[in-house]
């Protein structure tokens, strides 16, 4: 199926790893061009190196998506690079769980701010887009109780409810915005590798409450997001996609 993206210009936050860098190379090798950012310069530079070899434009900056300056200047720049922006992802995740007073500020400055900021310095791009979207990248723990109930619960559920509500203020302007909710996705270097290390057994619970007998990929979230972005779902706007192989219960 040709998602019709090709010559697209696409903005991935958190593109170095992950759901992230899986996101930003799919768009890719459909023939978006892609812009992304995260903390690891060295990182961000293989990246954009990788995203370019396949035939698009492709370009990066180092950013604490944290800074709402730094983050508003990767926008606008970008913009300039690539020549607009059709699609904004916002990725990044600051996986503060907990329920510490530095847990909630993480999660509000990174999760929920970052995303916010993110869209505020697109939005005027994306205005002038003719297949503009946008994706929030949430969680099903935004919809489900689990452990990371506490300030990553809650802030998963508020980019849920954000990006309904957005949905709704935008749609007259030709711009889509969706939800996608990841289940547990295991990736070098990622969260649930760290566990698996670090705290066996409720890796071990994680992986029986999984009916799939494993956790997903980031490049299963990944054709998920591209799908939704795509021209292709131009009447898919408001929605929460779950990605989670069965995994929640929520009706």
């Amino acid at each position: 199926m040709d998602l019709g993206l090709k010559g697209k210009n696409v903005l991935v936050t958190g593109g170095s790893r992950g759901i992230g860098l899986a996101v930003a190379s799919l768009f890719a090798k459909e023939g978006a061009n892609v812009a992304i950012c995260a903390r690891n310069a060295d990182e961000v530079t293989k990246v954009v190196t990788s995203l370019a070899a396949k035939g698009v434009k492709s370009w990066g900056r180092s950013v604490d998506v944290a800074d709402p300056a730094a983050l508003k200047g990767w926008v606008e720049d970008a913009a300039a690079e690539l020549g607009g922006i059709d699609t904004i992802v916002c990725n990044v995740s600051a996986l503060a769980v907990g329920n510490s007073t530095e847990t909630w500020e993480n999660s509000f400055r990174v999760d929920m701010m970052h995303t916010v900021n993110s869209v505020a310095a697109a939005l005027p791009y994306l205005e002038r887009s003719k297949s503009a979207s946008i994706v929030i990248v949430s969680s099903v723990s935004g919809f489900e109780i689990d452990f990371a109930a506490g300030s990553y619960g809650a802030f998963k559920a508020a980019l849920i409810h954000y990006a309904k509500g957005l949905s709704n203020q935008l749609i007259g302007k030709g711009i889509r915005v969706n939800a996608v909710s990841p289940g547990n996705t295991y990736f070098e270097g990622g969260i649930w590798q760290t566990i698996e290390r670090g705290s066996p057994d409720l890796f071990k619970t994680a992986m029986s409450l999984n009916p799939t007998a494993r956790m997903g990929t980031p490049e299963e979230v990944a054709s998920g997001v591209v799908f939704i972005a795509s021209p292709v779902a131009s009447r898919i706007s408001g929605t929460n996609l779950i990605i989670d192989g069965a995994l929640t219960k929520a009706v």
